[in-house]
């Protein structure tokens, strides 16, 4: 049986310094996580001890490929919410606490958000008069420069990643059409705005391999980074690095729930003989991005032609049938079923007309709001207003933000993504951490996923490791928790 798809999403947020004259983004993004990491709680650092970014779930690395470098000077905190709030390169990143299913995935998405807005209002009151700090929840800068949204899911080992490629391929080219952000225009010099006014997808024109370690040059569609944050022996984490950074709640819910779905069938073998290869798969990812008709096919190794939205037809029966003989348990039963649901609506809507999924769907929510706003005005596509528009679209602030005007559906009520900012989940180990950190912070010298480092005043430091991403829960430590009044205590307790 497949294992629990436990699940998360880091976000790269853009960053922009105003007031300022030429914006330092690396300096930016530290004032404005250190503004709100001093108004929120006592910092707690980061622990590099078991990062490893270069190993290669092949076994190896192709020649020339470079794994993405580890800036441990950079800023580096953990909330308590169980998140990872940092400086990755010259953006500010939310990596959110391990999460049990795609809603509370979402849930967790969404209070990063409130995090960055909250963290623009704390840097405003220690910038200088006349700057100010925007932050946007996009892929793109419109300057030739991308920045990931990267989701992260449970797998068991003993799965060999060549299965993991064959299958999930097809599914990450064509899930696009539900879960692109939408862009005006492509970074692509030999693509005008003639040929692509608008598209699916924020990251599509940005991908150039198949199969790789990278995330910043010569992006693969699939990831090939082995760093489990878990017990090695038992577990991969798959990296994914090819979707967009989704505003909508309905999409965001659905690129993690089809997705972890789809992983659970492929961790069980259950394809049977659904072979959907793709003859190009990165030319592919390009043309469902450029496609708003959804009816171009694309041309499988076979010989075969299907559009995108008919190998997502596929795969969801293939998921209906699963559910039947193996049930949901990987991806919670409950979740599951309304995520077959919600996919069955979102296909059938495409299909019909996707317009009718603006409330739902950030792409076709964009495009309404800006097509609307070009024939009114009488604008071509290629006008800078429209790029204005698009960014816009993404602006956290809820004052300025485009996105924030319209009536999306919302899956959360805002008192449960409020809570979220400072509680970690309860089904998984971010729970341990999270309320370590509420209840011990000035005891606790760094943490990363797998361990917590305590500092008791004495040498040597105490390392409580955390191995098993399903232990550490409110169920599993409630009780030992409640029943300690110190962290030494604690790890007396814990025997570490």
């Amino acid at each position: 049986m497949a294992i629990r798809k436990v699940c998360g999403i880091e976000t790269e947020y853009g960053i922009i310094l105003r007031g300022a004259g030429e914006s330092n983004p690396v300096t930016a993004s530290s004032v404005l996580i250190n503004a709100y990491v001093a108004r929120a709680q006592r910092k707690v650092g980061w622990d590099f001890e078991d990062e490893s970014p270069g190993r290669d779930a092949r076994g190896f690395a192709r020649e020339g490929s470079m794994a993405p470098e580890v800036e441990t000077h950079l800023v580096n905190a953990v909330l308590t919410n169980g998140a990872r709030y940092y400086v990755d390169h010259a953006h500010p990143e939310y990596s959110s606490p391990e999460c049990a299913d795609a809603l509370e995935c979402v849930r967790y998405d969404k209070a990063g958000e409130r995090i960055l807005a909250r963290s623009v209002e704390a840097a405003a009151a220690v910038l200088p008069a006349g700057q100010d700090v925007v932050i946007l929840k996009n892929n793109s800068d419109r300057k030739g420069n991308s920045y990931g949204t990267h989701e992260n899911y449970l797998m068991d080992r003993a799965v060999p990643f060549s299965r993991i490629v064959h299958h999930v391929m097809p599914h990450f080219v064509s899930r696009q059409i539900y879960t692109g952000a939408g862009k005006v225009g492509s970074e692509v010099s030999s693509v005008s705005s003639a040929d692509v006014p608008f598209q699916l997808t924020q990251r599509a024109d940005f991908f150039e391999e198949e199969v790789g370690l990278e995330t910043t040059l010569k992006r693969p569609i699939v990831n090939t980074r082995d760093e489990p944050h878990a017990d090695a022996q038992k577990y991969r984490r798959l990296h994914v690095i090819v979707g967009d950074a989704n505003l909508c709640e309905v999409a965001t819910y659905l690129k993690v729930g089809v997705t972890a779905i789809v992983l659970a069938m492929i961790e069980d073998d259950f394809f049977g003989e659904l072979d959907l290869t793709l003859a190009t798969p990165v030319q592919a990812i390009r043309h469902v991005s450029y496609d708003l008709t959804l009816r171009q096919p694309l041309e499988l190794a076979d010989g075969r032609r299907l559009t995108a939205l008919e190998m997502q037809w596929e795969l969801l029966d293939l998921a209906r049938k699963y559910a039947e003989d193996r049930g949901l348990e990987a991806v919670d039963d409950e979740v599951g079923r309304d995520v077959l649901r919600r996919w069955e609506t979102t296909l059938t809507g495409l299909e019909v007309d996707p317009m009718q999924l603006s409330g739902q769907i950030d792409w076709v929510a964009k495009y309404t709001l800006v097509d609307a706003y070009r024939d009114r005005r009488g604008l071509r596509w290629d006008d800078h207003k429209l790029a204005a528009m698009d960014l816009q679209y993404h602006d956290i602030r809820p004052e300025r933000s485009l996105f924030a005007r319209l009536d999306t559906e919302r899956l959360l009520s805002e008192e449960s993504v409020t809570e979220a900012i400072t509680e970690p989940p309860k089904g998984t180990r971010a729970y341990f951490r999270g309320k370590c950190l509420q209840r011990w912070a000035s005891s606790i010298a760094a943490a990363n996923w797998d361990s917590m480092v305590f500092d008791l005043g004495t040498d040597p430091l105490r390392r409580v490791p955390m191995m098993e991403p399903l232990r550490g829960t409110a169920a599993h430590v409630d009780t030992l928790l409640e029943g300690c009044t110190s962290p030494a205590e604690l790890l007396e307790r814990l025997g570490s």
